[in-house]
């Protein structure tokens, strides 16, 4: 049984309401919640609250390892909750749902599925051009015929100055093909659609581009919550297209807003910056030379219906139709830095501009007295260029779009950045990683397969809301409110490896804590003066810096956009673990949306794979594990319970599959001369390779209890057990078809990239998940041996390990080794590895800004010179192990 666990609102206090409920993932430590109907939820007051609880994944004996929550809506959310369990006396599929409380309800017909919030009711078709039907609230329908859109242009001006050229545009509008109900309540239903974007007027013969059937295949989940007055939408695509002639110069989303009330009750809201709003009507009364009244005035300001026309000085009321409608309005987002907001009164005539300012919140409501929609976009500056318009609002049915990619901006342009420079042979190719870092390959920078992930909020109201109210609706669809477990908690379960909570509690580990703030608040600080922005950019970091330049290497081969690279994403997410700080965790949640869904392919021959750091994201020839492992990715999973990423999690699954068809070191395997890809002799590498096929197969495990994950996992452990020199043998043969490896293999080859990319962290978890007292030796002996003397390694193999680089991450090795033997020798010599061995982070200099001024940089930059991303990463990684396993003995 588990009793009373603390549940805290990750930003410190609980928000003023969760209009549309609330979802977060927990574990539970082995053997004590035999399922997750055994769950219960209450509140501060010890009051039972109705929730709805899943299992995400279980332990190797069947318990409940980690569960989904959901709570409903409520305006009054408590400061805090407990979760309890009552060790299985539930019956199973009971609901935690107290008598009378509302839930949400689904109806399905033949044609449609009718979701029913008890606020909201979404009427979904199980096929067709719309995403819904209708929303209604209160009975009146709020929205209609809600689309996705999209503009394909087949060419582009190469002279951004504005020079000549004609291309065809044309419009695309997304056509569902299937309809899943994945949860369906009490407290939480969730609707999966997938379809691709067919071109308009295909039916008729009016479409005027030939060469495009069909693209941008698509997921959107709407996610619904008891209570609820908004519904959240998660948005996922994949470009499919060819770079060289497909631009796309649009994508968005159109909902059909019906209008009844007089022109002069019907209210535009558009979120600026700061908290900031646009407030008009579409045909405006005030300002006007003669005045209508103080009390119609007001009441158009404030958004109520204003008093009857007869109340009205006649002077303006026998006047309206002199009064101009304003149909038309636009919000355009095209960098972080700046809006416009502009209006018409409709097409064909001049647009006049309103205002302009910083950073718009993304969220804008299109209402009359009786009702209507709000959207809100999530990340929408930051992801730019995006735009928000509405358009027809003076006519019976209006529309409002959410342009995920601007029509206004430049069209997306995904080829390459250069054009080869040469490169045609594998010497060529490494000779350019050797000068500029970047492992070129002729049609290897290729955008085909990439995807992008969007989270929209709609509201559905029942009038116009007070302005203010407003602003707390943008506000919660740019930070949705999140529940989380303690890190006391989340830690004594014994889940994700070796780490603990922080602990300032002597001089030197205080230290060590102001040297990972200082790297975490560095790069925050980064992200920001470097305007690490963008549709494709926003959520990963640079590589490396330039310091003549004082800039990042953005344009520098393999020096640019890090790309998990030596696992940022874990060091983010072990560091939110152990603090359970909210800015921390908003950090790691946009890196792992970007590194799980720009950084790898999700179509196409790399289907599975990702790309190693570049220019662009998808640039290097290098396509590999290493950056799409499920080790970077199942923490958001785990802890948000986020079905999108369930989704790349479940893409891997047959990922070993991929060595069929594309050998990782295929331009220096010493071998190469008579390797080929054969399916029962597979050249494997047993650390990035290895490391992430295991992540795979546990996170597989783990969700589905899938017996060819279980037993490739368990059946390679093994092997690797069995193998002569374990994981010093470096690489073995891998049968496809039976899963496991060949353990004749009598080699021994170490790199230094090996136990840098999650192999450190999957193989502690798996030596204690999975007894397996052979593959604990090979682990440890890998541990023990890697930064071990010539001496020591000669007396345990035969010779000395040759490529031993990056001592200070490698330290964590040494530390696990010490804390499974219990040997202090081997923790002195793990500190004093950490502490020699990091180069750039092993003195007080490094942890110190300075500031770079104009002239000799664009605006103020903060510079940290000899920090990389590399070394950020694997220091914090070491660091927090390196406490978790010998803290005590820190000097």
């Amino acid at each position: 049984m588990t009793d009373n666990i603390p549940i805290r609102w990750i930003d410190g206090t609980a928000p003023a309401e969760i209009s549309g409920g609330t979802t977060w993932g927990m574990p539970f430590a082995r053997g004590s919640v035999p399922a997750a109907e055994a769950l219960s939820v209450t509140d501060k007051a010890g009051s039972t609250v109705a929730s709805q609880a899943w299992p995400l994944a279980t332990w190797p004996d069947g318990s409940l390892k980690w569960a989904g929550i959901a709570l409903p809506a409520t305006s009054s959310p408590s400061e805090a909750y407990h979760v309890a369990s009552d060790g299985g006396a539930s019956p199973r599929g009971a609901s935690q749902t107290p008598p009378g409380a509302s839930s949400v309800t689904v109806t399905e017909t033949d044609r449609a599925l009718t979701v029913d919030t008890g606020t909201l009711q979404m009427v979904i078709e199980r096929g067709g051009s719309t995403l819904f039907r209708s929303l209604t609230r209160g009975g009146v329908e709020v929205a209609r015929d809600a689309r996705l859109v999209s503009l394909l242009q087949d060419g582009i001006s190469d002279d951004q100055g504005g020079g000549a050229g004609t291309f065809t545009r044309d419009a695309f509008t997304g056509e569902v093909t299937a309809v899943v109900l994945e949860h369906n309540g009490p407290v939480r239903a969730v609707v999966r659609l997938e379809g691709q974007h067919r071109p308009d007027g295909r039916d008729s013969g009016t479409s005027r581009y030939s060469g495009k059937e069909s693209w941008l295949p698509f997921v959107v989940r709407f996610y619904f919550h008891a209570n609820a007055r908004s519904v959240r939408m998660v948005h996922s695509f994949i470009w499919d297209g060819d770079a060289d002639r497909d631009f796309l110069a649009g994508l968005g989303v159109r909902f059909t807003v019906p209008l009844q009330a007089e022109l002069h009750n019907r209210h535009i809201r558009m979120a600026g910056a700061d908290g900031g709003f646009l407030t008009e009507a579409v045909r405006g009364i005030t300002g006007l030379r003669r005045d209508p009244g103080e009390d119609v005035r007001r009441a158009q300001v404030e958004g109520r219906a204003t008093p009857p026309l007869a109340g009205w000085n006649p002077e303006v009321s026998e006047r309206l139709h002199l009064v101009p409608a304003w149909s038309d309005y636009t919000l355009s987002q095209l960098s972080a830095d700046g809006f416009e907001l502009r209006k018409r009164t409709a097409p064909g005539r001049a647009w006049v501009g309103i205002s302009g300012g910083t950073r718009s919140a993304g969220f804008c409501s299109l209402t009359d007295t009786r009702g209507g929609l709000g959207v809100g976009v999530k990340d929408f500056w930051q992801s730019h260029p995006g735009q928000l318009d509405i358009r027809g609002a003076a006519t019976d049915n209006a529309t409002l779009t959410a342009w995920l990619y601007s029509p206004e901006a430049q069209p997306m342009d995904l080829r390459f950045y250069h054009d080869g420079l040469g490169q045609d042979t594998f010497e060529e190719q490494l000779e350019g990683l050797e000068i500029t870092y970047e492992d070129y390959e002729p049609g290897f920078g290729n955008a085909h397969g990439i995807a992008r992930t969007h989270e929209l909020t709609l509201f559905g109201y029942d009038g116009t809301p007070a302005t203010e109210s407003l602003a707390a609706d943008a506000a919660a669809a740019s930070a949705p409110a999140l529940l989380q477990a303690t890190p006391e908690y989340l830690h004594s379960v014994g889940v994700f490896g070796d780490w603990d909570p922080v602990d300032r509690g002597t001089p030197a580990r205080a230290e060590l804590e102001d040297h990972l703030d200082f790297l975490f608040d560095f790069y925050a600080g980064q992200v920001e003066q470097r305007r690490w922005y963008g549709f494709w950019n926003y959520g990963d970091v640079m590589h490396t810096y330039d310091h003549d330049r004082h800039v990042w290497r953005y344009d520098v081969g393999g020096y640019a956009w890090d790309n998990s690279e030596l696992s940022p994403d874990l060091w983010l997410w072990y560091s939110y673990l152990r603090s359970g700080r909210a800015d921390i965790f908003r950090f790691a949640e946009v890196m792992t949306r970007h590194t799980g869904e720009v950084d790898v392919y999700h179509v196409g021959p790399w289907r599975g794979l990702g790309s190693r750091h570049n220019v662009q994201h998808w640039g290097c020839s290098a396509k590999q594990l290493r950056i799409s492992t499920p080790a970077y990715r199942r923490f958001y999973y785990y802890l948000t319970a986020d079905e999108r990423t369930g989704d790349l999690l479940t893409e891997l699954v047959d990922s070993d599959q991929n060595f069929l068809g594309l050998d990782p070191v295929r331009k220096v395997r010493p071998d190469a001369a008579t390797y080929r890809p054969n399916r029962g002799a597979l050249g494997v590498g047993l650390g990035t390779d290895w490391g992430s096929l295991a992540a795979t197969w546990l996170t597989d495990w783990e969700r589905t209890g899938n017996p060819r994950s279980r037993d490739r996992l368990l059946g390679t452990m093994a092997d690797i057990g069995a193998l002569k020199y374990g994981f010093l043998t470096g690489e073995a043969l891998y049968d496809l078809d039976k899963g496991r490896f060949d353990t004749g293999r009598e080699l021994i080859q170490v790199s230094h990239l090996s136990a840098v990319f999650g192999l450190v962290e999957i193989c502690s978890e798996l030596v204690d998940l999975v007894p397996d007292p052979d593959f604990e030796r090979a682990w440890l002996q890998y541990c023990r041996l890697f930064l071990a003397t010539k001496e020591e390694q000669v007396a345990a193999v035969g010779q000395p390990l040759e490529g031993i680089y990056l001592t200070q991450a490698h330290s964590r090795l040494t530390a696990y080794a010490a804390a499974r033997l219990g040997d202090p020798d081997l923790a002195a010599r793990a500190w004093t590895s950490f502490a020699e061995g990091g180069e750039h982070l092993n003195h007080a200099s490094a942890f110190t800004l300075r500031q770079i001024e104009p002239p000799h940089v664009l605006l103020p930059v903060d510079e940290a010179p000899t920090v990389s991303t590399n070394d950020a990463s694997q220091f914090g990684l070491a660091v927090i192990q390196n406490l978790a396993l010998i803290g005590n003995h820190l000097p």
